[in-house]
């Protein structure tokens, strides 16, 4: 009977812990830093705030709204400021400088919903060198801007799965997509920029995940991680990449407007040595023609005056008597 009381307590004490909280990014620390918050939906917002955890508590870090525009608390002046100037209403993204280690810890991003009501993204800041990837890639993908990229992985796992993880996997932060708690059916996560939908059933031997209208900032390293009751795990790494076709087409046209160009210019310097080199040979055969009569009416004269001094001249002179002159 004495037990009671002091199991009673531990119960009450047990239903108090709150639940552990799903982190939807990791960052790693450095001195600059970007916190994305983009609301995927089109519910109206009517107002955005920035908290962070001290000692158990949200201290609020900047707020926002759509009609009266945004603020920041004093002790956040020199520290944070809204990565775009011109905030939109679905995107308040903040932009944290000047980082040390005690900035580690949890941030969130809350927004006002109407008519969903309350939807909150959670940060948290670690230390760490990075966070690539060291496993071989086990699947590649390519999809242009727009369309609805869906990742699928077969599990060889005999056992029944008790959690399934998909993250994305960049060099400076993860962002944790979805986490299903297959023993309950509860998927959480769901915070990424793009819409995902996810599947979460007990029984199920494949995980799939589909992310609507990708962008060329979606490209990278995707995982699913899976875990048994038995505590066995599998990894699957895969590879996005978003390539953008009206940049595809500009490249082939400025190659092949390259290519035609250097054409043109070889031609018109084919033509331009042609007639340079025909212009040569009229030249030079008009020299010939002309040069032999030019010669002939010069060589004649001497040869004429040759001709002159080897004749004998006789001249007719009258006689003259020769007398004596007198003394």
């Amino acid at each position: 009977m004495h037990c009671l009381p002091f199991l009673f307590v531990i119960l009450q004490a047990h239903k108090a812990m709150p639940e552990e909280e799903f982190v939807d990014t990791t960052i790693k620390l450095s001195k600059n830093m970007i916190f994305e918050c983009l609301y995927p939906g089109l519910d109206f917002i009517s107002q955005v705030e920035w908290f962070r955890n001290t000692i158990g508590e949200k201290d609020s870090m900047a707020i926002f709204s759509p009609k009266f525009g945004g603020l920041i608390r004093p002790d956040y002046y020199n520290k944070i400021q809204f990565l775009d100037s011109r905030v939109t209403g679905n995107n308040v993204s903040l932009f944290f400088h000047n980082a040390s280690k005690a900035d580690l810890g949890l941030y969130y991003c809350t927004l006002q919903l109407f008519p969903l009501g309350h939807w909150e993204k959670v940060i948290k800041v670690v230390q760490s060198d990075n966070f690539e990837i060291h496993v071989p890639t086990n699947s590649q993908m390519v999809s242009e801007p727009g369309k609805n990229v869906r990742f699928v992985f077969q599990t060889h796992l005999t056992g029944p799965l008790k959690h399934v993880t998909w993250e994305r996997i960049q060099p400076h932060q993860i962002d944790h997509l979805t986490s299903c708690d297959l023993n309950n059916e509860k998927t959480y996560g769901l915070k990424y920029q793009r819409k995902i939908l996810t599947n979460c059933n007990q029984g199920m031997t494949s995980s799939s995940i589909v992310i609507h209208n990708v962008t060329t900032s979606d490209s990278g390293f995707y995982q699913c991680c899976l875990t048994t009751n038995t505590g066995e795990n599998e990894t699957f790494v895969m590879t996005l990449t978003v390539t953008d076709a009206k940049i595809d087409h500009q490249i082939v046209f400025f190659l092949a407007g390259g290519v035609a160009s250097f054409l043109i210019l070889v031609i018109i310097i084919i033509i331009i040595g042609y007639c340079c080199r025909r212009k040569k040979l009229s030249k030079a055969l008009w020299y010939t023609q002309t040069q032999p009569s030019k010669t002939y009416a010069r060589s004649g004269v001497p040869d004429q005056a040759q001709d002159y001094k080897e004749e004998d001249i006789y001249v007719n002179c009258p006689a003259f008597s020769q007398r004596p002159n007198p003394r």
